[in-house]
C-alpha cells in the first residue's frame, strides 16, 4: 500500500480521535461551568462573607421562611436567583458588582450596611417588581393557591392580586428580612412600615 493511501487511512481515524478528545474536554468545561454555578446557589457561600452573615442572614433566622411548621426551608438562592437557566446567568452576571462592592468595602462595617440599607432594599424591590416576583411565584402560585383557606382580609386582598397577576413583593416587603424606614402603601403611615404589619413573628421552638 502506498504511502498517501496510508496516511489516507490515517486521517478519519484522527478526526474522530480528535472529535472524542474535544467532546471529552467540552463535558468537562460544562460539567465544571456547572457545578459552580450550583456550588455559588448554596447558602453555605452565599454567607460565607461577614456582610450578609451578619446582617440579612441573622434576620432571615427570625422569619417563617426559616422556621416553620411544615418544615420546608427556603434558603438565599430561592429568593434570590431565579430558577430558569437564562435568567439565573442573567443575576449571576448582575452578582459579579456585588463582587466588586465586597473588594471595596461599601458595606463591611454594620453601620455602612444601614447607611446602604434603602438603597440595597430599592434595588432588589424594583428587580421582583420587574420579573413579576419570578423567585417568589415558583412557590407560592396563584394558580395554586386556595382562597377559601385564607383569612376574610387575606381573600380579598389576594383574590385583587390574582386578577392582576400582581407582582408579590409590591405588598409583600420584609417577608425575610427588616424593613428600612419607607413607605410601604398599606398598613402603615408615612413614618415606615415595621414587619410585623405585613407578616406576624416566626413560629419558635417550645423552651
Amino acid at each position: 500500500m502506498s504511502e498517501e493511501a496510508k496516511a489516507g487511512g490515517r486521517s478519519p481515524m484522527r478526526l474522530i480521535g480528535l472529535m472524542f478528545v474535544g467532546a471529552v474536554i467540552g463535558v468537562m468545561f460544562w460539567g465544571g461551568f456547572n457545578w459552580t454555578v450550583e456550588m455559588t446557589n448554596t447558602e453555605t457561600f452565599c454567607i460565607s462573607c461577614h456582610e450578609m452573615k451578619d446582617n440579612v442572614y441573622e434576620e432571615y433566622t427570625e422569619t417563617i421562611h426559616y422556621y416553620n411548621r411544615s418544615g420546608v426551608r427556603a434558603v438565599c438562592t430561592d429568593c434570590h436567583v431565579p430558577k430558569e437557566w437564562t435568567h439565573k446567568m442573567v443575576r449571576k452576571i448582575q452578582a459579579s458588582n456585588e463582587l466588586l462592592h465586597k473588594v471595596l468595602g461599601t458595606i463591611d462595617t454594620r453601620e455602612k450596611f444601614k447607611e446602604h440599607r434603602l438603597v440595597l432594599a430599592q434595588r432588589e424591590w424594583k428587580r421582583f417588581s420587574a420579573n413579576g416576583s419570578k423567585e417568589c411565584r415558583a412557590c407560592h402560585d396563584y394558580k395554586d393557591m386556595d382562597f377559601e383557606k385564607m383569612r376574610p382580609a387575606s381573600q380579598v386582598a389576594m383574590r385583587k392580586a390574582a386578577e392582576r397577576n400582581q407582582s408579590c413583593v409590591d405588598c409583600h416587603k420584609g417577608v425575610a428580612h427588616r424593613l428600612p424606614n419607607v413607605e410601604q402603601s398599606i398598613g402603615a403611615e408615612k413614618g415606615g412600615a415595621t414587619q410585623e404589619i405585613f407578616h406576624p413573628a416566626p413560629l419558635v421552638p417550645e423552651k
